[in-house]
Formats: structure tokens, C-alpha cells, sequence
């Protein structure tokens, strides 16, 4: 299976075009609140497997707080997205400025995340501040933390998908892996018995940072504010941590 980052959901939707406004109230007629994932992209969400990942879990607590069932638009391309309908995505950057383009409404982040960095259990590694020119880190082709790792004059291996740089890892291609927690989680769960050490995150870089929250499509206010109140309860009865930790991910609270 395939992971794809929550930094790639975001540069997807910014091609999202005009679509049509849905109020709480028109959700509530139709009975069903829309969320856009991908079908194959565990632990985010799968259209195959049970368990399905936690955006489908933590869509179908949202809708069901809201009073509704779950409706799942399920979209491989970015152009898929100007007719899916969807109401909501998750795993959004939680950054204005981010998704100046998309059209997006952010509501409370629910969870902060960013770029760690994977490494075998007999790593020397302690830390970003370790990798030198002795070092290969496994990179996603494009991203951030490609060009600040290879700014510091690390070695660096390009990757498409955040799963392949973890394999190499595995298969001692590279020493370390810089990918989200999640991605590495995920993985330390789906392979016991050769289990990374996950670095604490660098939060010294903010691009390296940053807080997680659900992208609304154009919502009224009343939805907005309608899921604000759904994710402040959910996080404190523990709901979204439960639903993450299913998949071996430990959710660090927003900044």
C-alpha cells in the first residue's frame, strides 16, 4: 500500500475548483456529510481493507456528531476533486497561508504533526542536528525536507511515496528516513519485529512543523462552527486519540 503525505493532499485540493457552497442545514437534509480520501492510501484511508484508516474512522465520528451518516467521495487525481462534492478532507495543513489557493475553510487543529526522521534501532542517530555528510536520508521528491536536508549539505535519496523511503531503510539502502510520525508508525506496526526509532520532530525549522486540522469546502459558518464544537468534543473524550492509536500513531496535541 501506498501513503501519500498530508502535504500532498494539500497541493491536490489547491487545484480544486468553483464548488458549491454546503450549509449545516443542507447537510443535515441530505443526511450525509461527504469526505474526499483515497482509496489505497493506508493508514490515511482504503476503499479495500477493514480497518479502513482513520480519516474514514474519524470522518464517520464527525458525521455522526453532526447527526448524519458518512458519505465517501473517493478521488485518485486532483481532477476528480471538481466533481466529487465533497464536504470535507482531513489531515489538512492547518496553515492559512498554506492553503491561500485552495478555497479551503480550516477549523480547530486537532493534532500537530511534521517531518521526523526513521532509523534503524542500532542508529547512532540521536537527532536532525546528527546528519552530515556521512548520512544518506531517504527524501519525498519535491518536498520540503529534501531541499532543507540538502541545504546542509546531507546525501540524500529521492523517493515518491513516503512507504518506498521506509523500505529502503529497511533494505539498508539509506541510514534514515525523513517522513511523517504517522508514516512511521504506521509502519512499525504493519512490521513487528523490525521496528524504526522515530526522532522527535525539529522544531526549530517551522516548515518542518506544522498543526493538522479538517479543509471544509466552502462551509457556512454554522458548519464550520458545527464541526469546531465536533472536534473539541471528540478530542476530549479521547475519540481521536483512540482512532489514531489503531493505527500505531500517538498523537501530539496542537501549538
Amino acid at each position: 500500500m501506498k501513503s501519500i503525505l498530508p502535504l500532498m493532499v494539500g497541493a491536490i485540493i489547491g487545484l480544486l475548483g468553483p464548488a458549491q457552497a454546503r450549509t449545516l442545514d443542507a447537510i443535515r437534509s441530505s443526511g450525509a456529510l461527504g469526505l474526499c480520501a483515497h482509496p489505497n492510501s493506508l493508514p490515511f484511508a482504503s476503499k479495500a481493507v477493514d480497518p479502513p484508516g482513520f480519516q474514514v474512522e474519524l470522518g464517520q465520528a464527525l458525521a455522526r456528531e453532526l447527526g448524519v451518516s458518512l458519505r465517501l467521495d473517493w478521488i485518485i487525481t486532483q481532477y476528480q476533486l471538481r466533481s466529487a462534492g465533497c464536504d470535507i478532507l482531513l489531515d489538512v495543513i492547518a496553515d492559512h497561508s498554506a492553503q491561500g489557493e485552495t478555497r479551503l475553510r480550516i477549523s480547530k487543529p486537532y493534532y500537530r504533526t511534521g517531518v521526523a526522521l526513521a532509523v534503524p534501532s542500532s542508529s547512532a542517530l540521536a537527532s536532525f542536528q546528527g546528519l552530515n555528510e556521512h548520512t544518506k536520508v531517504g527524501v519525498q521528491v519535491g518536498s520540503v525536507a529534501a531541499m532543507i536536508i540538502g541545504q546542509r549539505h546531507v546525501p540524500t535519496s529521492t523517493f515518491g511515496f513516503e512507504s518506498d523511503s521506509l523500505d529502503a531503510l529497511l533494505n539498508h539502502e539509506i541510514d534514515a528516513a525523513a517522513v511523517t510520525p504517522t508514516a512511521a508508525s504506521y509502519f512499525n506496526l504493519t512490521h513487528p519485529g523490525k521496528a524504526f526509532r522515530i526522532l522527535d520532530r525539529d522544531e526549530s525549522v517551522a516548515d518542518l512543523n506544522w498543526n493538522v486540522a479538517v479543509g471544509m469546502v466552502r462551509p457556512d459558518d454554522a458548519l464550520r462552527e458545527a464541526i469546531d464544537g465536533a472536534l473539541e468534543r471528540l478530542r476530549n473524550d479521547e475519540t481521536i486519540d483512540r482512532i489514531y492509536g489503531r493505527y500505531g500513531v500517538v498523537l501530539q496535541a496542537p501549538r
